[in-house]
């Protein structure tokens, strides 16, 4: 009986430590991946973001909004649903309009609730659509 109390003794440190090691290898394993999905949603969400100009005063034009199409259907990967709705409520606002500007408080309701859809994906935000601005620059 001594000697399996000796032997739990021995033992113990070493399973706690294989079963830390394999706990930390894991959780770092998933933070990394957690990580580098983020990492890429920016990355796809930063490109999107910029092909919304296609629809936004002196910048709005037909190819930036194909590109901006393109980009959404590969948003249908990786877009949180928030933010895929968010893109469905402007081209509906899109296709009401008939390829006529709408109303300029909807439309900019419209492209800032994507916007924050976007933040509140990436990082959490306590913004409203009105804290969008877009801004166009006459050269």
């Amino acid at each position: 009986m001594e000697t399996i109390i000796e032997l739990a003794k021995l033992l113990f440190p070493l399973v706690t430590l294989l079963v830390g090691s394999v706990l930390t290898y894991v959780f770092a394993v998933k933070a990394k991946r957690d990580e580098a999905a983020l990492k890429h949603r920016e990355e796809q969400y930063s490109k999107l973001l910029v092909k919304l100009q296609g629809f936004v005063g002196a910048t709005a034009n037909a190819k930036t909004k194909r590109e901006f199409f393109e980009e959404q259907y590969k948003g249908w990967l990786y877009c949180s649903d928030e933010v895929v709705e968010a893109i469905n409520h402007m081209v509906q606002l899109v296709i009401d309009n008939h390829g006529k500007a709408p109303d300029p408080e909807t439309g900019r309701q419209a492209i800032g609730n994507i916007v924050v859809a976007m933040r509140k994906d990436l990082k959490g935000t306590k913004l409203t659509y009105k804290s969008f601005r877009y801004t166009d620059v006459v050269g």
